[in-house]
């Protein structure tokens, strides 16, 4: 609705819509000055009509105002329907586009008024003043000597009949604008109600689809950080130590070279996967990958050979978990020791331990070596956040006061995977 529609209190209106109620206007003034002209002729009111001038002003004052019937429904009710009791009083000899003037202005007012209260007041008031207007002609047709007059003889005259019918005409006339007017503007209300919520929801579509794309783009940079990480920082390590030993100790720098280049053939392997994973469409989610917790003996193991001594426990028994939160406390646990590794310094130890309980299955990771007091929340940490999250759990990481790191995520067994 534009600001000046709104300071009216109707319903927007449209360019066209303002052209067309100028065109009707136009045409029932050109119908009003012919019907003038004709019923003068036909002699419809007898000798008592006024002049053909009169007949003009009537017609434009009763088309005129439709012109701007959706901009000021209200004025241009009242001032149509005023003009036309003026014009029947004073025998104007015109009755056809009278009534339909009345009709259109009427019903405009039921259709286009935003302020219902208004809208009934007004729509109340002229259907209140046709009916004083139509029991003072009916009174003064009454007491009409005149011998055109029809006969009031019998308990059902003619001239009886006659005024029920003006009656009941004119209460089905105002009857069926005042229902047309309320049923045009309940549909003009339930469409803008509609185009209103698709609007929501074409909006909402755009949010969702935005979100689903972020949702992706952070679940893949999740899994290349875990993988790139891990895979890089034990080639790291690898490579410094074959650097240490390269002159006094060619053999251990061959094996730990060896272990660099065993480091690189996995890191390539699991980007080879997730690749693949992003390129087919019907393939598992990202993470959706082959890992389990059944790896977690492959992962110590892993990091005991790269220079942090480890240790695996296991508490309790082993549950069925899901694909998603078996893959999810796997990499928690990887990300965790590649931490420990980084972090923990010379002769940092490292154990892991994971507890099968009845209402839920609990991973934690502890290292030795030493304390950092205030732990950069890095993308790491982070993505175990959003790892145990994505899977109805919570995880805890902070150090620990006589030294090192705790990670601890807990996923109760009746949690359902976030979407």
């Amino acid at each position: 609705m534009s600001a000046l529609d709104s300071a009216r209190g109707v319903r927007a209106t449209t360019r066209a819509s303002l052209r067309s109620d100028v065109w009707l206007a136009a045409g029932l003034f050109i119908a009003a000055v012919l019907s003038i002209a004709l019923n003068s002729v036909a002699g419809i009111f007898g000798g008592d009509a006024p002049g053909p001038e009169w007949g003009l002003v009537y017609a434009l004052a009763l088309t005129a105002p439709l012109a701007v019937r959706r901009r000021y429904p209200a004025t241009v009710a009242i001032a149509v329907a005023v003009t036309y009791f003026v014009g029947m009083t004073a025998r104007i000899p015109e009755v056809y586009v009278g009534n339909i003037a009345i009709f259109v202005s009427f019903y405009t007012v039921g259709a286009w008024l935003v302020d219902r209260r208004r809208a009934t007041i007004v729509r109340t008031g002229i259907i209140a003043g046709m009916f004083v207007w139509l029991i003072v002609t009916t009174f003064r047709a009454a007491i009409d000597p005149s011998d055109e007059a029809l006969s009031q003889a019998g308990l059902f005259s003619p001239f009886a009949a006659f005024m029920i019918l003006q009656f009941l005409i004119n209460a089905a006339f105002f009857g069926g604008a005042y229902y047309m007017g309320e049923r045009a503007f309940t549909a003009a209300e339930q469409r803008t109600a509609l185009e209103q919520r698709t609007r929501e929801l074409e909006r909402e579509r755009e949010v969702t689809a935005a979100q689903a794309v972020a949702l992706d783009r952070v679940r893949i940079a999740r899994e290349l950080h875990d993988v790139v990480a891990h895979h890089v920082s034990a080639m790291g390590v690898q490579a410094g130590a074959a650097r240490a030993v390269l002159d006094r100790d060619p053999v251990a720098a061959r094996a730990a070279l060896a272990g660099v280049e065993d480091s690189a053939r996995g890191a390539l392997s699991e980007l080879r996967h997730l690749l693949e994973t992003l390129r087919t469409d019907d393939a598992e989610p990202v993470d959706g990958s082959t890992l389990t917790l059944a790896g977690l003996g492959d992962l110590v193991a892993h990091a005991r050979d790269h220079g942090l001594p480890t240790t695996l426990t296991t508490v309790g028994e082993p549950h069925p978990l899901t694909a998603v939160t078996e893959v999810s406390l796997y990499r928690i646990a990887q990300e965790a020791l590649t931490n420990a590794r980084r972090h923990g310094g010379p002769g940092a130890t490292a154990e892991v331990r994971l507890r099968y309980t009845d209402d839920g299955v609990e991973l934690e990771i502890t290292n030795t070596g030493r304390t950092v007091l205030s732990p950069r929340s890095g993308l790491g940490i982070v993505g175990m956040r959003e790892r145990a999250a994505a899977i109805g759990g919570t995880l805890t990481a902070a150090p620990r006061e006589r030294g090192g790191f705790l990670v601890r995520a807990h996923v109760p067994i009746t949690a359902e995977v976030a979407a």
